[in-house]
């Protein structure tokens, strides 16, 4: 496991196509965004292997407006502009 330390705001690429940052923090809580390719499944560690329901969208990270994290085939991601510098 690597162990990093990162303010808000930082974050980390993995792959050079996945982008984890953290977005804040607040007493004992960590804001995270993940920003990554649409094939590729995001979901909570606690969500592993319990299997869908209707009206659930098995722990994918939604971003409110953003067609794409709500799993809509042919939605274009954002592009992200610290993926772009």
């Amino acid at each position: 496991m690597l162990i990093l330390t990162r303010k808000v705001d930082q974050g980390i690429v993995i792959q050079g196509n996945i982008l984890v940052r953290v977005l804040g923090v607040e007493r004992d809580r960590v804001k995270i965004g993940i920003a990554a390719p649409v094939e590729i499944t995001v979901l909570r560690q606690e969500l592993l292997g319990q299997e869908d329901t209707p009206g659930q969208n098995g722990g994918r990270l939604e971003a409110r407006g953003q067609g794409r994290d709500r799993g809509q085939p042919g939605a274009k991601p954002r592009p992200d502009p610290v993926m772009d510098s």
